[in-house]
């Protein structure tokens, strides 16, 4: 992680979970993070908590990413005020407890398509452009899943997943797209998709699934793996990590 120190490093999602768990490890590995949110008052809440030399380097922005002006303004202050960013780490993502077919539910499958697929792709977007117009071979890491790739079958606990699975295809879709492109623009930027199974956080607060006896990762053991992929050679990419917690059956 040498490389990376006193570099620049955007975390999507930052206030919580997972998102917060990556911007702690990227700050103890030196990096200076700007963690983006909606509730940017709990980023700022859990900056007091830290050590004065990583606190220093924390910095709070309010982002919905389901706002292309919030997006663009965000990057548009850390090129201003911190010269651009070098690693995003596209984490924001969102579950909406309802089903396909349930009445009224426009709202809530619009919220999780906006959130996990455009919003993800304007901030890569954003983080590219930042990187190429500095001539820095950064890294984008975007937050997927194991029903990113295959939908369970027979897990009642999973029923009411709607179109987050297929949000999830999408990410996997688009982040062997945005390594083409990138591919064709010459540029050595490095993009990677992060598939974890289950996740002990806020995403998964269905009780049933709780209660259950399925077993969970913690977000630190998905943090450690994002500074795995970003720390590698400069001529290694991963291009697909998928982390699974012990005896996991979907």
């Amino acid at each position: 992680m040498d490389r990376w120190k006193n570099r620049v490093a955007v975390v999507t999602g930052a206030s919580a979970g997972i998102g917060w768990a990556i911007a702690q490890a990227l700050l103890n590995s030196g990096m200076i993070v700007v963690g983006l949110a909606r509730r940017v008052e709990k980023i700022e809440q859990q900056k007091a908590t830290l050590a004065a030399n990583l606190a220093s380097r924390l910095h709070a922005y309010k982002c919905d990413v389901n706002d292309e002006r919030d997006i663009v303004a965000a990057f548009k202050w850390i090129d201003s005020e911190l010269k651009g960013a070098d690693v995003l780490v596209n984490n924001a993502g969102v579950l909406k407890d309802t089903l396909l077919t349930a009445p009224g539910n426009t709202d809530k499958i619009k919220d999780v398509i906006n959130t996990n697929i455009t919003g993800l792709i304007l901030c890569a977007r954003e983080a590219y452009q930042s990187m190429k117009r500095r001539q820095v071979d950064g890294h984008i890491v975007n937050m997927n899943s194991v029903v990113g790739h295959s939908v369970p079958i027979g897990v009642d606990t999973l029923s009411t997943y709607n179109v987050y699975p297929a949000t999830k295809y999408a990410v996997t879709a688009i982040t062997e797209t945005l390594r083409i492109e990138l591919l064709n623009d010459n540029s050595k930027v490095k993009v990677t998709s992060i598939s974890p199974g289950a996740v002990r956080t806020e995403i998964f607060n269905d009780p049933d699934l709780i209660a259950s006896n399925i077993p969970f990762l913690v977000p630190e053991d998905i943090a450690n793996s994002v500074v795995h992929v970003i720390s590698t050679p400069k001529h290694v990419e991963i291009k697909e990590l998928t982390i699974k917690p012990l005896g996991e059956r979907f």
